[in-house]
């Protein structure tokens, strides 16, 4: 009898493969969740269950548990212990105070900046611009507070400080959420106009204090049209309690 066939012994996938699976799952885990909370749609408080999102976005609880350690790390989600994780549900104290944090920090960089940016600098945060522009055009509202955030970001960048640039990451991750719970789909779509206003303030502004007025103006309408948001929130979620939740009419507040 002719002999058995050898089986040829299986393969050992190469750690390197397996490495790099995971890095795809995770990013692709860790941008769905982001993509979510800055769709304005997940409200203050929601929790986030490792094991409906595992469910959801077809990977194992414990990605799920890394990318939502990491979003905690950067401050976009609460981690509670032995509760889970959480959409935060910010004090508007806690609020003022980042946006105080983001207007002392992106001062020093309008100075440093004002005057100094090259003609290669100029046309990418034109260009940057221009895909807001694009993003709010076509209803993607996610997008677009992504791309505001990152044309804070090209600046820090331009400034070349890795220092400056790591703090500015974490301030403007936690007025992306601000910006994605409480601000209007209209209001925010005023952001590529004010931003290409400070490319001009930059570029062509006759000093350094037109600059400074332009973008921090530009922060402080921001910041008002959120905290309003979330005092009219907070305003209709007590009236809510106080009428048993039983066919009560929010008043309509302006944002």
């Amino acid at each position: 009898m002719p002999s058995a066939a050898r089986k040829t012994p299986a393969t050992a996938p190469s750690p390197e493969l397996t490495e790099a699976d995971d890095a795809n799952v995770d990013e692709r885990v860790y941008a769905a969740v982001s993509k979510a909370l800055l769709s304005g749609k997940l409200r203050p408080g929601t929790p986030l269950r490792e094991r409906a999102l595992a469910e959801a976005l077809g990977c194992t609880r414990g990605a799920v548990r890394k990318v939502l350690a990491r979003l905690g790390s950067e401050k976009r989600l609460v981690l509670e212990h032995n509760r889970g994780a959480f959409v935060p549900n910010p004090s508007i104290e806690d609020m003022r105070g980042i946006y105080r944090a983001r207007r002392i920090v992106e001062a020093g960089l309008v100075t440093t900046l004002f005057g100094n940016l090259s003609r290669e600098q100029v046309a990418a945060l034109r260009k940057h611009v221009q895909a807001e522009q694009k993003a709010f055009k076509e209803g993607r509202r996610e997008d677009a507070i992504k791309l505001a955030g990152d044309f804070h970001l090209l600046l820090a960048q331009m400034a070349d400080s890795e220092e400056l640039l790591s703090y500015i990451k974490r301030l403007i991750s936690n007025t992306e959420l601000y910006k994605a719970l409480y601000d209007s789909a209209e209001a925010a779509s005023c952001a590529p106009r004010e931003h290409e206003q400070i490319i001009e303030a930059l570029t062509t502004g006759k000093s350094l204090d037109q600059a400074l007025a332009v973008a921090l103006e530009h922060l402080d309408e921001l910041e008002q049209r959120v905290i309003a948001g979330a005092a009219a929130e907070q305003e209709v979620d007590l009236a809510t309690l106080l009428n048993g939740g039983m066919n009560s009419k929010p008043h309509a507040h302006d944002h």
